[in-house]
């Protein structure tokens, strides 16, 4: 993960919680969700204004007025440097807490950010298996929150949760990795169509209005994760049929 560092030009208002800073980027680009070590403590850059409006980010050499969460923000002093830190131990254990409440607490990072931290700490073999594993359920909590967030159909949100569970599947095999069956099933729960359907459907989706070529290529996409739950079911499982039906399928269409 890139490191960004910000300077403490001033602490314009603080609580418990947290507070406002003005602050200039010295290394790096600065991102709302990032941490940051202030001493031994860690502070969350949760909004960004620059010129009264808020943006996603800032790079070095730019000032901006940023919201920190975190109760060591009232005393942070000019001139202190706050660096970028990757999620660890201990950022993972605070993330797992956040995800353990409904609704999403205020002070949690952004749901995207979230989840592009946890497929990060997913995918990282440096890590321990164990380690992995636990930022996969993170990865999994938080395409729940990306769903609610921005509104996704059932469909987008059952592609983000079919990656996830088909990488661990993958990686750990069934029981550490996750329900070969339950990765299958709910996919094929989500598709509207049935293989002849769509098969018809892919024999001139070049005619189809951009809303059913783009029904056809989520629903591909969905079916590509559930596959790797094949290889684990038994022989003359139905459900193998079914997604031997859709792989076969899954070749033609867009």
């Amino acid at each position: 993960m890139p490191i960004a560092e910000l300077q403490v030009y001033s602490v314009e208002e603080a609580d418990g919680s947290g507070g406002v800073c003005l602050v200039r980027c010295v290394g790096g680009t600065a991102r709302s969700g990032q941490v940051y070590a202030a001493g031994e403590s860690r502070v969350w850059l949760r909004d960004i204004e620059r010129y009264g409006r808020t943006v996603g980010s800032f790079a070095a050499g730019h000032t901006a007025r940023v919201r920190l969460a975190g109760a060591v923000v009232a005393l942070l002093s000019r001139g202190q440097v706050l660096t970028s830190v990757p999620p660890d131990g201990h950022g993972l254990a605070e993330l797992e807490g956040w995800l353990a409440t409904v609704p999403p607490l205020a002070d949690e990072p952004l749901p995207r950010t979230l989840r592009s931290l946890a497929v990060g700490g997913m995918r990282d073999e440096r890590l321990p298996d164990g380690v992995r594993l636990r930022w996969g359920r993170v990865a999994l909590a938080a395409a729940y929150r990306c769903a609610a967030a921005e509104g996704a159909s059932d469909l987008v949100r059952g592609i983000e949760l079919a990656f996830v569970r088909a990488y661990l599947l993958r990686e750990f095999g069934p029981g550490p990795g996750g329900d070969p069956a339950a990765l299958g099933r709910e996919a094929l729960a989500l598709v509207d169509l049935t293989p002849a359907e769509a098969a018809a459907r892919a024999g001139d989706w070049r005619a189809l209005p951009r809303e059913g070529i783009v029904h056809l290529r989520l629903i591909r996409n969905l079916l590509r994760w559930a596959g790797a739950a094949r290889p684990y079911l038994a022989p003359g499982d139905p459900l193998a049929a079914a997604l031997d039906a859709w792989s076969r399928v899954c070749r033609e269409l867009p």
